[in-house]
């Protein structure tokens, strides 16, 4: 499992119709925006939760943020709050703008959108994968066990299904530092 697979879940369509009609494409190059701008997303999450601290942190804003509610309504995908939380998260994500835009190009190259589409749809996948995240944690519950949160963590970053998601946070971060 991984921050692609719970955005394209079937349970997710609505959004992803809301997504693809709030840019004008169709069903496919809506999958292939959000899943190639969610792996950028998923590899910047993953270089921060490299420290106890930035695990600490994402769980806080998964915890207080209230991002579910981006998928549970998708007419939310639309509004102007939903982009400035967006680009918040980016920001908490990359750091700064100049990322941002690097990961659109790459994007563009990928699903063959152009990059100034790619830049709007940014901070909306980044409120959806919190939506994402925020729901695979906490289901239905507000207070999660701290094992399971850790757990479903894990099996999100993960990619070598080795148990760790340290050694595989690590290789993000490497592989990021050479490109």
């Amino acid at each position: 499992m991984n921050i692609t697979d719970l955005l394209l879940d079937k349970n997710n369509q609505d959004a992803i119709s809301e997504f693809a009609k709030k840019f004008n494409v169709d069903s496919t190059q809506a999958k292939d925006a959000i899943s190639t701008l969610a792996d950028s997303l998923s590899k910047g999450l993953g270089f921060h939760t490299k420290k106890k601290s930035g695990l600490d942190d994402l769980f806080d804003a998964l915890k207080k943020g209230k991002h579910s509610r981006y998928l549970d309504d998708p007419s939310l995908l639309g509004k102007k709050e939903t982009t400035q939380d967006g680009n918040d998260i980016l920001g908490h994500i990359f750091g700064n703008k100049d990322v941002s835009r690097h990961v659109a190009k790459k994007a563009a190259k990928k699903t063959g959108l152009s990059d100034s589409l790619l830049k709007k749809m940014l901070p909306i996948v980044a409120t959806m994968v919190m939506g994402a995240l925020s729901k695979g944690m906490f289901g239905g519950s507000a207070k999660p066990q701290p094992q399971e949160s850790t757990g479903f963590l894990t099996k999100i970053f993960d990619r070598d299904q080795d148990g760790s998601m340290i050694d595989d946070v690590l290789g993000m971060a490497f592989k990021a530092a050479f490109r």
